[in-house]
């Protein structure tokens, strides 16, 4: 399938995972995801990443952006370029980041918005073209870009036939552990960075995939704002940080 060897190709670029700075002695690796969003923190975050060395694996979809835009759309090609060059690796996030909501049939699911009209159910065909198309457009702007069989449904939320059919289109469901999840989707006022950070370095193991978003447009305090003392927090206690490898995590 077409669509198959285009979400799989590059892999051989993975040779060796890619480590952040590491310490002398690893107490084992932890997994920096990264989905898209809003993105009004985005260079703050690559900066940070780019300063520790810190290489994660990105999933995308086209969302809508501060600049009015979309993540995928062409202003955003320089972006995604450096974060080629600088090790990340991808995967798909779906191509609208809607959510699925029901098997209503055999071999169909319903994919609905966030808000508003336009519902579709989706068949096999259907899905595999969702997943596609993030993966296509990125490789439009970097061929180069290493993409894993991997996806992660909007929100983490899935249903049998969601996962059935994307294992169909060659793809396994990538979710995040327990304590993975960062906390820069929920209210600051309620979840503060200085509470989200000290609850992060307390929970962490080795083994965790971890969630953010490249900004979040409901949050008043960017997460980002806690990133690096995070980062470094955790390499601290002795994690290194790796890309998934291609096979995905158990989550």
């Amino acid at each position: 399938m077409r669509r198959r060897l285009l979400l799989g190709a590059g892999l051989g670029a993975l040779a060796a995972p890619a480590l952040a700075q590491s310490p002398a002695r690893c107490a084992g690796p932890v997994y920096l995801t990264i989905d898209t969003g809003w993105s009004r923190e985005a260079e703050a975050i690559a900066a940070i990443l780019r300063r520790h060395g810190v290489r994660a694996t990105l999933f995308v979809a086209d969302e809508p952006t501060f600049r009015g835009d979309t993540t995928l759309a062409e202003p955003w090609a320089p972006f995604w370029r450096a974060r080629v060059a600088e090790g990340h690796v991808f995967a798909s996030h779906t191509w609208r980041h809607w959510y699925f909501r029901g098997d209503p049939a055999p071999g169909q699911v319903r994919f609905v918005p966030r808000r508003g009209p336009g519902a579709a159910v989706l068949d096999q065909a259907a899905m595999c073209a969702e997943l596609a198309r993030p993966v296509e457009t990125l490789r439009r702007m970097v061929p180069e870009a290493v993409v894993l069989p991997l996806w992660r449904a909007p929100g983490g939320i899935t249903t049998p036939n969601a996962l059935r059919l994307a294992e169909g289109c060659g793809l396994r469901h990538q979710g995040w552990t327990r304590n993975g999840f960062l906390g820069d989707e929920l209210d600051s006022t309620q979840h503060p960075n200085a509470a989200l950070l000290r609850r992060n370095l307390a929970n962490i193991r080795a083994g965790e995939v971890l969630v953010m978003h490249w900004g979040v447009r409901s949050r008043r305090e960017p997460f980002a704002g806690v990133l690096e003392a995070l980062v470094t927090g955790l390499v601290a206690k002795g994690f290194c940080f790796e890309t998934l490898p291609a096979q995905g995590v158990a989550a």
